[in-house]
């Protein structure tokens, strides 16, 4: 059985779905006003790899994530350049898609638009106003997180322990320092819509609680996103369900930071790296290999070097995969002992480091079973390796050139060498051949070449 780190629990514990064989899936999406960023990215990547080993393991995924398309930041994009924000969050989604195909992430099943939901927005606040837990100030409609019992479960506090850690100074328009805005009446030059206390627009945390409980319903499986969004954002969307009465996500999963030089990448911070520009520049594979040498609640840094690194891993992992297509292995189903290996990492708190250590390993075994002629063992265990390749989202290139005739032969005038015991020769051939780039090998059978 899949155990997962419960954010609100603060430990791991049994993924259970509300309906057997079938996962259903809220993971917030960006809030379009520029390029995505690394970290983007990283959760992206992430849940996809969840994702995948939930299909590969024989359930049903309902994964939805939203588009925030209407926010401070994209008004004030818009403003800032003198464009419609439609157009903004218009033509950034576009980049969105584009470097989230560009990754290998899977669509969603739903990628509901915030701009499509106001009305069933302002269906819930006033809901939340009858209620008495919600309220009209002079700029807008708030929300008071102290009818919340437990508020502050996300980020492991309780609701004493911030207020008293909120600044002294209450906005005028606020009964509390941490009251959160549900709706904001309109400025000039803003877009708004109808509501029945003005013209406004809602508050960032209110739209993925409407549009997960609409699509997905009450005690959905699993809400997720980065470690930043756990509070805030997180614990009022959860605050919001709590109090008009609705079971909202039976588990909470947050992945950790993208760091450089040991701190959080971030827009507002300044150090962010453009995703389009990574895969541009690398392999986009290598990025998913990366991510998935770290564990998702652990930070990952990203650097030129891991980037290299993990792309001459890849490279390996690509070599692999030509020759095991060369060897032309018969039919076998994978070895039961390393395929459960492989479970029991995954299984474990989504553990790809150990899925891909195994990873590796593998391409070991299977080589040396090559080498010695193990056709059999090579089948079984080729086989786990494409089935964790399959889970994990990791496509390999098996299609690469063929080695060319002349280095063939150069293989082959090495052996010659050897044999006559000529090894000044042998030795200068391996040497010419590793210096252009080919991985050469002393195999059973003979030299063996392939492309580094």
């Amino acid at each position: 059985m899949l155990h997962l780190f419960d954010t609100a629990a603060g430990k791991v514990i049994p993924f259970e779905p509300r309906q057997p064989g079938r996962v259903s899936m809220y993971v917030c999406g960006p809030t379009v006003y520029g390029p995505p960023h690394l970290g983007h990215g990283r959760f992206s990547l992430v849940f996809d790899v969840l994702r995948r080993y939930l299909l590969w393991s024989g359930l049903e995924v309902d994964y939805v994530s939203n588009i925030t398309d209407i926010d401070d930041k994209i008004i004030n994009r818009a403003n800032t350049e003198g464009r419609d924000w439609s157009d903004i969050a218009e033509k950034c989604e576009s980049v969105w898609w584009r470097a989230m195909d560009a990754i290998g992430v899977m669509r969603p099943t739903s990628d509901p638009h915030a701009t499509d939901y106001v009305e069933q927005m302002v269906e819930l606040i006033a809901d939340l106003i009858t209620r008495d837990v919600a309220y009209v100030s002079d700029d807008g409609v708030y929300f008071s997180p102290s009818v919340v019992s437990d508020y502050g479960l996300l980020a492991r506090q309780t609701i004493e322990s911030m207020q008293a850690g909120a600044r002294v100074e209450v906005a005028d328009h606020k009964h509390s320092p941490i009251d959160f805005a549900l709706w904001k009446f309109v400025k000039p030059g803003e877009p708004s819509w109808p509501s029945p206390w003005g013209e406004g627009r809602p508050g960032w945390h209110t739209e993925c609680v409407v549009m997960s409980l609409d699509l997905l319903g009450d005690g959905f499986d699993l809400h997720g996103g980065g470690q930043d969004l756990a509070f805030p954002h997180h614990e009022n969307e959860r605050a919001q369900a709590v109090a008009a009465g609705r079971t909202f996500a039976r588990h909470w999963m947050h992945n950790g930071f993208v760091e450089v030089g040991g701190e959080k990448m971030a827009k507002s911070l300044g150090n962010f790296t453009n995703l389009l520009d990574l895969v541009e520049s690398t392999d986009p594979r290598a990025y998913r290999l990366l991510v998935l040498r770290s564990h998702y609640r652990s930070p990952v840094e990203v650097t030129r070097a891991s980037t290299d690194d993990a792309a001459a891993a890849l490279r390996r992992l690509d070599s692999f995969a030509r020759r095991v297509a060369s060897a032309q292995l018969p039919s076998a189903m994978p070895d039961p002992t390393a395929l459960a290996e492989f479970v029991r990492a995954m299984d474990s708190d989504l553990d790809t480091p150990a899925a891909v250590a195994q990873l590796f390993g593998l391409v070991t075994e299977v080589n040396s079973a090559l080498d010695s002629g193990d056709t059999a063992t090579a089948a079984a265990l080729a086989a786990v390796v494409a089935e964790i390749c399959a889970a994990v989202g990791l496509v390999l290139d098996a299609g690469g050139s063929e080695i060319p005739a002349e280095v063939l032969e150069r293989a082959a005038a090495r052996d010659t060498a050897r044999a006559a015991r000529d090894f000044a020769a042998s030795d200068a051939i391996r040497d010419a051949l590793i210096a252009e780039g080919w991985i050469v090998e002393d195999t059973a059978t003979g030299t063996q070449v392939r492309p580094a």
